[in-house]
């Protein structure tokens, strides 16, 4: 299997570490293809980072379809894109918040998502809403810049385990999901600190993209996901115009 790791935005230090968390999870004989954006901001906070991240993601998933992937993960807490890659691309694409929302369901009845920044706790809270798990799921900001997560002497693990701390005991969650590609190295030590399962969407979407590759499941064409009709694209998007189907 050929699963392709795309992160969507052009900090190449969280591609390695997203790479490294698919890489521990992925079964013998599957092979985690990494691949950073080249276009579009350093980190995705918000909205306006979100959409203008689309275009070198989406480049990002086309090459790695032609090149042979048989399955993608959007590296994005977010699911930045999610919907435009589903359309684009004829190969299963998953996104973090939606994998690691579904494995947290299966093991607790509520959990909470603790992410970095409140704007991307109103984002989240959506999500969750979106997915189906607006009863069970809530989600806590621990105020990180998510470029902290890569700079020692930040505070940034201090406060992702103090929300932690909180969810636990204000919450009664059941079970924590880390909500931002960035924290996937910290999935296990916090799993050792606090006994309850904490789930990183990197692993969690890996997982899920080789039961799909090896069911000979792919997305739907018909509907919400077809692809794209032929037209043109004006100015700086026009490499990006749709193709007539054969």
């Amino acid at each position: 299997m050929r699963i392709l790791v795309v992160n969507p935005n052009t900090t190449v230090s969280m591609t390695e570490k997203a790479a490294e968390a698919a890489r521990l999870v992925a079964a013998t004989g599957t092979e985690i293809i990494a691949a950073t954006a080249a276009m579009g901001p350093a980190s995705i906070e918000g909205h306006y980072d979100g959409a203008l991240a689309l275009p070198g993601l989406l480049d990002a998933i086309r090459a790695g379809e032609a090149a042979g992937a048989q399955a993608a993960v959007i590296a994005c807490f977010d699911d930045t894109g999610l919907d435009a890659a589903r359309s684009l691309a004829s190969i299963p694409v998953l996104g973090l918040c939606e994998s690691a929302l579904v494995t947290a369901g299966f093991l607790a009845q509520r959990f909470t998502v603790v992410t970095t920044l409140e704007r991307s706790r109103v984002l989240l809270e959506n999500l969750t809403r979106h997915y189906g798990f607006g009863g069970r799921a809530k989600v806590r900001a621990a105020d990180i810049p998510v470029l902290d997560l890569e700079k020692e002497g930040s505070g940034a693990l201090d406060k992702l385990r103090h929300q932690i701390e909180r969810a636990l005991a204000e919450d009664g969650a059941e079970a924590i999901v880390l909500g931002c590609a960035g924290m996937a190295d910290l999935a296990y030590e916090l799993q050792s600190i606090y006994h309850v399962p904490v789930v990183d969407g990197v692993s969690a979407a890996v997982k899920q993209a080789e039961a799909l590759i090896a069911q000979r499941l792919t997305t739907s064409k018909r509907g919400s996901y077809a692809a794209p009709l032929a037209k043109p694209y004006a100015g700086m998007l026009s490499g990006f115009a749709p193709a007539a189907s054969a």
